[in-house]
């Protein structure tokens, strides 16, 4: 009759133990998702800086190619008026380098064509507001990123940086774990924006996100859906996919 009573001892003793350690494994794996999401939002985050670097010099190189060939066509005018004899050479015609000013219809034109005047402000305008928005999530400043993303896509929905910023309003929602508005910024960027290049992105991260609220056969189907839209996604964004999958125990 003493034996039983040892072993029932020996259990009393060795249940505590292996309760803590369960318990600290517990601990330790939020750990390490709690650290792997702040590498990936850092990634994402260097992702960001790119695209706009990006952006800016495709934006120089436009205007570069716009200086040349008004600078060419300008030449080439003169020379051809030099070409022409005595007198002084005819000015050239002004028609390709309108002003938008000039460019307005006169009464009984259709003035379809006319690019708005101030077309040029408006994109600058946008560009500078992006960025501000970006610096301050950068900065940390979530709440005041999350009002300058949103008010970027509202005034601006059809700028090429418009799935950009839809991403990136997601972003200051998950950064401070309100994943419900989160998932509803991810998915209306990629709903909206499906063909931009953050489209990938917002599908991924929308998956992400429903995993984190718990709905991981939501997320798992966001995940198969992922492969079937974005066949030519970046290789990290698809072991990204991957790793998610197999995080969540997908089929």
């Amino acid at each position: 009759m003493k034996l039983p009573s040892r072993l029932l001892l020996l259990a009393a003793l060795l249940l505590p133990p292996l309760a803590l350690s369960s318990a600290a494994s517990a601990q330790q794996q939020a750990y390490i998702d709690d650290k792997l999401n702040a590498l990936q939002q850092s990634i994402s985050m260097l992702t960001g800086q790119i695209e706009q670097l990006q952006y800016s010099n495709q934006q120089l190189r436009q205007q570069m190619e716009k200086m040349q060939a008004d600078y060419e066509y300008r030449l080439d005018s003169l020379e051809k008026g030099k070409g022409g004899g005595g007198g002084a050479p005819p000015r050239p015609s002004p028609t390709p380098i309108q002003t938008p000013q000039q460019n307005l219809a006169a009464p009984g034109q259709t003035a379809a064509a006319a690019p708005p005047p101030a077309a040029a402000g408006n994109s600058a305008g946008a560009d500078q507001m992006y960025n501000d928005a970006f610096k301050l999530l950068q900065d940390g400043d979530y709440a005041g990123a999350e009002r300058g993303f949103k008010a970027f896509v509202q005034r601006h929905p059809q700028h090429v940086l418009a799935g950009n910023a839809e991403y990136w309003l997601g972003e200051t929602y998950y950064a401070r774990r309100d994943y419900q508005s989160a998932a509803t910024a991810f998915a209306e960027g990629y709903k909206l924006y499906k063909t931009s290049p953050k489209g990938p992105d917002n599908l991924l991260k929308l998956g992400v996100t429903l995993s984190a609220m718990g709905r991981k056969p939501d997320a798992c189907a966001i995940f198969a859906r992922f492969n079937q839209d974005y066949p030519k996604a970046t290789d990290l964004q698809k072991r990204r996919v991957d790793q998610e999958r197999q995080r969540n125990g997908c089929g």
